[in-house]
């Protein structure tokens, strides 16, 4: 039988004593309150505020809460409202003693340090409600039991930037989320994370601004239409002479102090017209103003109304129908419901612009069922249709079929790819602390284990990435210059092009170079080239006879490679520099050129080059260009992201990727091709972001972050390229905000899941949430 309040109140004094403190008395204030709670109501909650409690109190309270079970106590509410000075590890305790008594944790004020996170996150709660507030908390995973949590607020956890993959597995009550004001971007990350949560049906990352809950807003459950037609707060008319300069005062606030709202919104001169209808909301004292908002462009009514704290992962576009789609228990987004008409329409945009798993696969499966359909030639179980089961059928007469099968399992199951830098071959080689600093790279044409990169420094190293080791080390000669040039050749794979951003030219032979990074020189004896100013792009024909330059100036040269003489010399091929040009894979007379003038033109050697085959433009300065594999497609990168793909044989355009602009001029895009000729990956110098598109469809598959856990810092994206031994693997060439001086080469695996524990990471501590050279 319980015990009365009452006892709680002897018990607490009793351990004052044996503590030697003073009783405290908002303790005792709090256990009168609970115990008229359960004479009048029959119910009583134990409030323990930590803004009243000092380091001295916190040793009796968690010597009474340790046996609380035995009171007649329902709940016990543990709060935080200003910063407390209360000792961490005892609040931890206090937690812990309250145990399954425990309904609601809010310390959205206390600053918790990481370790103290840490054991929270890994032992886990009883509570059913916690708010918590901390920029101590990076990447989220709370791996530890919250069985009863149905209610999770991490709202203005400003360093919050990912959500790891199982870090809501154990909570299968959860139903509100709300994590407006955080770092959080990436989409397909955060769907992984959030799949795990079978009971959710609230969530939002920005909030209405009369809503302090993740229920629907009241104006929007009064108002008709979607969430795009409901621009208005609405106001009584009473009220309006009172309500005019508090409303512009309000927002006026808002604009000014949140940059990101006029981000959303696309417009810095954003201007806006406050006016007032003629209905009511009625008894809703958390509306600052009841207020009827109208915006000249009402393209924007709905940001307007929902922007208020929004995550980044809100800028995304199609963000709300994603989210609609990827999770179909969903009933409430960011304050406005969801309603048949919604999904609908969210299903429909999903499968226009994303791809759910790779090749149009449609439902995820494990590796073993594909290898043992293979092994067997059954079909595929999510095929249930007699027409999906011809279609299937028909499919895997494809050589391709069964691949192509495995790696959309693997990819399906791996939410953050497997990360390894390269940083540990190259310091090797040098003396001392100094690192080599990679500016140019490209993966060998016939052996799988070999890259050639040159660095800011015109040294050119070839490494066995899959060993680790290196396999040649060519130093730099004479004044030192940025390699920015390099092209293995077709049919003698031994033999690489250098050039420099200075003019030089070199054609090495990697076997006859020492091997050994300890070496004073080489013993090569490189072929010379005349020089080419200002290079900042090289590439071989398909038979290895010629190659040809670009770079800051409107020329583009040809050169025979094996008497080292300058064939050509065409000028004015653009009205501005030409930075990437780029021979056809199979045809060796055929090349294209690529221009900040914003064209791309296809030329033909066999003809006098005054006029281009044709010429075709994009909307910004073309930062490179390149053949597909099979040469019928070309894919421009223009600056700020702007990536299409044009037909070969007459430029028109095929495929635009639709990707964001960030309205940056300095932000420079490039492009290749993955998997032969299914996918695009694309990056840009000022972002940390490689995003995976269809190449046919344009759809997108993922979008991957890069960034330095240890320093919290972002990673850009200076260029990367596509392993062409396997697929859905990668290189990135990426610089460190912090230091600024860092480049490194990263490999990436989209088939493999990172775990934060491997010998990369511990090292790096790194993760996935200049110039103009290809």
């Amino acid at each position: 039988m319980s015990l009365d309040i009452s006892s709680i109140v002897s018990r607490y004094l009793n351990s004052c004593s044996l503590h030697e403190v003073l009783p405290s008395a908002a303790v005792l204030s709090q256990l009168y309150k609970a115990s008229m709670q359960e004479k009048v109501q029959k119910r009583s909650i134990l409030v323990v505020s930590l803004d009243e409690l000092e380091d001295d109190d916190m040793l009796p309270l968690v010597d009474v809460l340790l046996k609380i079970h035995l009171f007649k106590v329902d709940a016990v509410d543990i709060l935080s409202t200003s910063k407390s000075i209360v000792n961490q590890e005892s609040v931890l305790s206090l937690m812990r003693a309250v145990n399954s008594t425990l309904r609601i944790v809010d310390l959205q004020d206390t600053l918790f340090r990481k370790d103290i996170l840490w054991d929270l996150f890994q032992g886990g709660l009883s509570c059913q409600m916690l708010k918590l507030r901390s920029t101590e908390i990076q990447k989220l995973n709370m791996v530890g039991s919250f069985m009863q949590l149905h209610t999770l607020n991490l709202d203005f956890c400003s360093s919050l930037t990912s959500l790891e993959k199982d870090c809501f597995t154990c909570m299968p009550k959860l139903m509100r989320l709300s994590m407006c004001g955080t770092r959080i971007a990436d989409l397909w990350t955060t769907r992984a994370a959030l799949s795990r949560l079978p009971s959710l049906t609230e969530l939002r990352f920005q909030n209405c601004i009369c809503c302090k809950d993740t229920g629907p807003c009241l104006a929007s459950s009064n108002a008709a239409g979607s969430p795009a037609s409901v621009g208005k707060l609405l106001i009584n008319q009473d009220t309006l002479n009172d309500s005019v300069d508090k409303v512009s005062n309000h927002f006026g606030g808002i604009l000014s102090s949140d940059p990101s709202f006029v981000a959303i919104s696309g417009r810095a001169d954003l201007q806006l017209e406050v006016s007032f209808g003629d209905l009511h909301v009625q008894g809703r004292d958390d509306c600052p103003e009841n207020i009827n908002l109208k915006l000249r462009d009402t393209s924007v009514i709905s940001k307007m109304y929902l922007s208020c704290h929004p995550s980044p992962i809100c800028y995304e576009k199609h963000y709300r129908e994603y989210m609609i789609a990827s999770l179909p228990h969903l009933v409430v987004l960011d304050n406005f419901p969801v309603r048949k008409q919604d999904r609908e329409m969210a299903n429909t945009v999903f499968s226009q612009y994303y791809e759910y798993l790779p090749y149009q696969r449609r439902q995820k499966e494990n590796v073993a069922s594909v290898l043992h359909m293979r092994e067997t030639g059954r079909g595929n179980a999510y095929h249930n249709t007699s027409s999906q089961i011809k279609e299937a059928v028909s499919c895997r007469k494809s050589p391709h079929f069964y691949s192509r099968s495995l790696c959309a399992a693997k990819l399906g199951s791996s939410a953050t790819p497997s990360l390894h830098t390269m940083s540990n071959i190259s310091n090797n080689i040098k003396e001392g602390s100094e690192s080599l600093r990679p500016r140019q790279f490209e993966y060998h044409p016939t052996n799988p284990s070999l890259m050639a990169f040159g660095t800011l420094d015109g040294e050119v190293v070839v490494v066995n990435h899959d060993a680790g080791n290196i396999f040649s080390y060519i130093p730099l000669f004479g004044v030192t210059n940025s390699i920015l040039g390099l092209c293995w050749l077709n049919k003698n794979p031994f033999k690489l092009l250098a050039g420099s951003d200075s003019g030089s030219l070199r054609l090495y032979d990697i076997n006859d170079t020492l091997q050994k990074a300890e070496s004073d020189c080489s013993s090569s004896s490189p072929v010379v080239f005349e020089k080419f100013e200002q290079l900042t792009s090289l590439h071989v024909n398909s038979t290895d006879d010629q190659f040809l330059t670009s770079g800051y100036s409107k020329k583009v040269a040809i050169y025979d490679i094996c008497s080292g003489k300058r064939l050509h010399l065409f000028g004015d091929m653009h009205q501005e520099p030409i930075n990437v040009a780029k021979f056809a894979h199979h045809s060796p007379n055929l090349l294209v050129t690529s221009s900040f003038d914003r064209d791309v033109k296809l030329w033909d050697l066999r003809q006098t080059p005054n006029q281009p085959c044709y010429t075709t433009s994009s909307s910004r300065g073309n930062v490179m260009v390149c053949f597909s594999p099979d040469d019928l497609y070309l894919l421009v990168s223009a600056v700020d992201n702007e990536v299409k793909q044009l037909l070969s044989v007459d430029g028109r355009l095929q495929t635009d990727f639709g990707i964001a602009s960030t309205g940056s001029a300095h932000n420079y895009t490039r492009s290749y091709y993955m998997n032969g000729r299914d996918y695009v990956i694309s990056g840009s110098s000022d972002e940390s972001i490689v995003r995976i598109c269809c190449a046919q469809t344009g759809r997108r598959l993922r979008d991957y972050y890069l960034e330095d856990r240890a320093l919290e810092s972002p990673v850009l994206v200076q260029s990367l390229r596509s392993d062409p031994f396997r697929h859905f693997h990668m290189a990135v060439l990426a610089s460190y905000v912090r230091p600024s001086s860092r480049r490194d080469i990263i490999k990436v695996n989209l088939l493999e899941t990172g775990q934060y524990g491997d010998e990369d990471s511990k090292r790096e501590d790194f993760s996935i949430s200049y110039g103009h050279g290809g």
